[in-house]
């Protein structure tokens, strides 16, 4: 953007538009954008939507993630819900236990709200070389089934609002087994 006279800013209103259109209430959706700037419209122009509207980080490695003061800055600017990728949420322990990370510990001291995204984009688990979402902590996935590990971290630990998925099926399973919406 800009494309032919339409602008970034017409873009986000327009998605507005299109909810507001198909009788969408606010409180039923969460917005979600990589551009800052989208984000702070709709919290500027339409605070109903823009209250949930989620501020999705593209980090590719750790170096990228915001600070504690960007975090910071992040509420100050209206934003209450940061999304970064899966690996930016969990660390290991001394022991190899899959934990909360320091940025997960910051966003939350900073009065932010967390989704994540993603679990399941990386294959098979147990061949280990889990890539990008679990590069922080790929060295404790072992088998299958340690993904309901990252996703009780990411629940109890870190406590996520949501998780952006793929294929919804495991966080449905694991919201269900736990008594969770």
């Amino acid at each position: 953007m800009p494309f032919n006279g339409f602008t970034q800013e017409m873009y986000a209103q327009k998605m507005i538009d299109e909810l507001k259109a198909a009788g969408v209430r606010p409180r039923d959706v969460f917005p979600q954008s990589f551009n800052k700037p989208d984000i702070l419209y709709w919290i500027k122009n339409e605070p109903a939507f823009g209250q949930q509207a989620v501020y999705l980080d593209d980090a590719n490695v750790t170096a990228d993630l915001p600070t504690f003061g960007d975090l910071v800055g992040y509420r100050a600017e209206g934003i209450r819900i940061w999304a970064p990728p899966t690996f930016a949420l969990l660390a290991l322990d001394g022991s190899n236990r899959i934990v909360a990370s320091q940025w997960a510990h910051d966003t939350k001291a900073a009065g932010l709200d967390i989704i994540t995204w993603t679990l399941e984009r990386s294959g098979i688990l147990a061949d280990g070389n889990n890539g990008f979402y679990y590069q922080t902590i790929d060295q404790a996935i072992k088998r299958e089934g340690d993904l309901f590990k990252v996703i009780d971290v990411l629940a109890k630990d870190v406590g996520i609002l949501g998780v952006f998925s793929d294929w919804a099926a495991p966080v449905t399973y694991y919201a269900n087994c736990m008594g969770l919406k």
